[in-house]
């Protein structure tokens, strides 16, 4: 009998990764199941990723039927993350939300969060500054006429900001004449992550509120403190109040660590995560779907989980 000698985290990305051409290999039902629910047709080209509807939904339907590949060959995950947008394809993978509430979900998020800003808004990234460093200079800058708040918390030295592209700016200036070794404003047009959000929040409440959610199958990683949840209501607590909050994702991979989790698989768009978790943890086995064929997954997976 085998013994099960690792343990796998999946990864969902967020918004960031997107490309034309990324829905090439999922399956028309799948598209026409987006279609029928939202009233949403997805063009999967450059000009429809100019859109934030099109995007969120285009990222999730990628990410359900990623899980649907790894599910055909009997993978399941030990342990869930999700950045951001990425919590609703893990709060699926984990068994807790289903495929059609959750496009449903999404579709709401991404229209709302359209309407909240839609000017003169936006996110920034810090590297090189610790997080105590950026909240000194967010309050330099931070009031009502260019609101501005400390965000996602990527790695150590990897701060988000978000709020005002004013404030975003003067943030960014003084992180560069702070030392940072890079500051960049980033192609994102919502304050994301930030209280500014509050109204976004309370229409998922509301939405949810009449949702079938279950207690997730495996270890679900929070966004908005890190912790491991095993109960629904804390992935539920996530899927509302996700844009409020900073994604403590440094604080996760922590938890993953702690966890046992040895294995890191990263489902589609892209491999910024991947990235991150070898750079934090370089004895981590990592596998990305974005540059790996189904073939040479299973066969990985299943040598490692041999020993």
């Amino acid at each position: 009998m085998e013994v099960d000698t690792i343990s796998v985290l999946w990864i969902f990305p967020g918004q960031g990764g997107q490309k034309s051409g990324m829905l090439k290999d999922v399956p028309k039902s799948m598209l026409e199941k987006v279609k029928d629910l939202t009233g949403v047709e997805l063009t999967d080209d450059e000009q429809a990723y100019q859109d934030s509807i099109q995007i969120q939904l285009g990222i999730l339907i990628l990410q359900l039927f990623n899980i649907r590949q790894l599910k055909k060959i009997n993978q399941t995950p030990d342990v869930v993350a999700g950045h951001s947008l990425g919590i609703f394809a893990a709060a699926v993978a984990s068994g807790v939300i289903s495929e059609d509430d959750a496009i449903k979900i999404v579709y709401i998020r991404s229209q709302k969060m359209q309407e909240s800003y839609p000017t003169g808004y936006g996110m920034g990234a810090i590297v090189g500054l610790t997080r105590k460093e950026v909240n000194n200079l967010v309050d330099q800058v931070n009031n009502e006429d260019q609101p501005v708040f400390t965000s996602n918390q990527n790695s150590e030295l990897q701060t988000v900001v978000s709020g005002s592209i004013k404030g975003i700016k003067q943030v960014l200036s003084l992180a560069k004449n702070n030392n940072a070794q890079k500051t960049v404003l980033l192609k994102v047009p919502v304050p994301s992550h930030s209280p500014l959000m509050q109204s976004v929040a309370d229409v998922l409440e509301k939405e949810l509120a009449d949702v079938s959610l279950n207690d997730p199958q495996c270890t679900y990683l929070a966004n908005y403190n890190g912790h491991a949840i095993r109960k629904v209501d804390g992935v539920k607590y996530d899927m509302i109040n996700n844009l409020v909050h900073p994604v403590y994702w440094d604080t996760m991979m922590d938890v993953a660590k702690e966890l046992g989790v040895d294995t890191a698989l990263e489902i589609k768009p892209g491999q910024t995560f991947t990235k991150l978790v070898k750079s934090k943890f370089p004895d981590f086995r990592t596998i990305t779907m974005n540059n790996m064929n189904l073939d040479d997954i299973q066969f990985l997976l299943e040598k490692w989980k041999r020993g």
